[in-house]
């Protein structure tokens, strides 16, 4: 499209990804910034005169929904920052928006007709409001060519300075880092754990790298092309607190960013695969260890849980965090290798938290192979759930619950925890 073309367009639904969906003169337009049932003005952003669908932004609303609030931040608008989808609609429209998501990609995509709720998840680290802001205790900033942190427009790699980051929790936001300079710097991932402790690791762009002054109980670590980041100063890793026990979580490995999501997903999990003592049990994508320790507990010294993770420093983490588990078995290397090499392991209960792209065929043929008596699939993308869904269905596996989880305000992610069982 040569020139800017702003046009008309009633939005009829939400589309996974945060968009709003109409139609103009036959085509599909995936609008942002606008709500169902809302008329607006929009400047198409992507897609040529010949192309099936256009992307938009909507500029102006002419009718508005009844759902519709003012953005809390000034960075959620059109050309602005990319990272929230939804700040426009209450909380309640935007939880219903995502549970029409999930029912639709399940639909669409496994044939599975669910009615879904996702469900508020109290912070608890505080008794502050649910107001959808506040909660991420993990931001990554990408830093622009005037050495300014900020975050990347939506579906562009351009960065926005920002003064301040609503959705950052407040212990990322007390760093300090929107508000410094990071000469040679590609990124800065900002960390703060539940146990109060805070960290940073610096990204590379180039040799030379100037750290900013930073709080001094804040920890520094540099990333390096081999191996774990170097410490500048500090502790290489922070303690997260869930489950009552403590979690060592090195560098920017992977926690779940929303404060009361350890517990909140650990308790789903731990209800829909009911272990019982002396089972056995798999744990995929494993990380480290949260849903291994949990299940362990159940299933007793008499009962075995192999934790299966392909990110080394992870394995390291699990094997430090599970050291007092002897019933906990930690193998390291990718999941769906794993799983065929031990192709005759048995297990009764499997849980798996695989990465947005789903677990995939061969690991969802592994895990069937296995004849587990319960599944609980642990899943950040409904599109990739719907899609492995499927793929159990062939096994004879088919889903037997599912919660959804708002571990997202204001984005247009949600987490669903599917209980998957035999088809009687």
């Amino acid at each position: 499209m040569p020139a800017p073309v702003e046009i008309t367009v009633e939005i009829d639904r939400a589309a996974h990804g945060g968009f709003g969906v109409g139609r103009h003169e036959g085509r599909v337009v995936f609008v942002r910034h606008s709500l169902p049932g809302e008329r607006v003005r929009a400047l198409v952003t992507d897609g040529a005169d010949d192309a099936r669908y256009w992307r938009a932004d909507a500029v102006e609303v002419l009718s508005a929904s009844p759902d519709r609030v003012t953005a809390p931040c000034r960075y959620a608008r059109p050309g602005q920052c990319g990272g929230c989808d939804w700040q426009h609609a209450s909380l309640p429209a935007q939880r219903r928006l995502k549970a029409g998501v999930v029912q639709e990609q399940l639909s669409r995509l496994a044939g599975i007709e669910w009615d879904v709720v996702v469900e508020p998840v109290p912070r608890h680290d505080d008794d502050q409001d649910d107001d959808g802001l506040g909660w991420r205790t993990r931001v990554t900033y990408a830093v622009d060519d005037e050495d300014r942190a900020g975050l990347r427009r939506h579906r562009s790699h351009e960065v926005i300075p920002i003064e301040e980051c609503l959705i950052a929790h407040p212990g990322v936001r007390s760093m300090g880092v929107e508000g410094r300079r990071w000469p040679g710097v590609e990124s800065v991932e900002s960390v703060t754990s539940s146990s109060g402790e805070r960290l940073v690791v610096v990204e590379p762009g180039q040799l030379d790298v100037e750290v900013p002054d930073l709080p001094e109980d804040v920890s520094v670590l540099v990333g390096q092309d081999r191996g774990r980041p170097r410490v500048l100063h500090g502790q290489s890793a922070v303690t997260e607190l869930a489950g009552g026990r403590r979690w060592r979580v090195t560098g920017g490995g992977f926690w779940q960013v929303h404060p009361g999501a350890a517990t909140t997903l650990t308790e789903a999990v731990l209800e829909a695969l009911a272990p019982q003592p002396g089972e056995r049990a798999l744990d995929l994508y494993s990380g480290v260890g949260l849903f291994a320790a949990a299940i362990a507990d159940r299933v007793g010294r008499g009962g075995r849980v192999t934790a299966i993770e392909g990110d080394r420093s992870a394995v390291a983490d699990a094997r430090h965090n599970l050291s007092d588990m002897p019933q906990v078995r930690i193998v390291s290397g990718p999941v769906a290798k794993i799983l065929a090499r031990d192709d005759d392991a048995r297990a009764d209960v499997v849980v798996l938290d695989p990465p947005r792209a789903g677990a995939k065929l061969a690991v969802v043929s592994a895990i069937a192979r296995r004849r587990p008596r319960a599944i609980a699939y642990v899943a950040c993308d409904p599109a990739a759930l719907a899609r492995d869904l499927a793929a159990l269905s062939t096994h004879g596996y088919e889903l037997a619950g599912l919660r959804a989880f708002d571990l997202f305000p204001m984005t247009h992610h949600v987490e669903c925890v599917a209980l998957v069982r035999p088809r009687a």
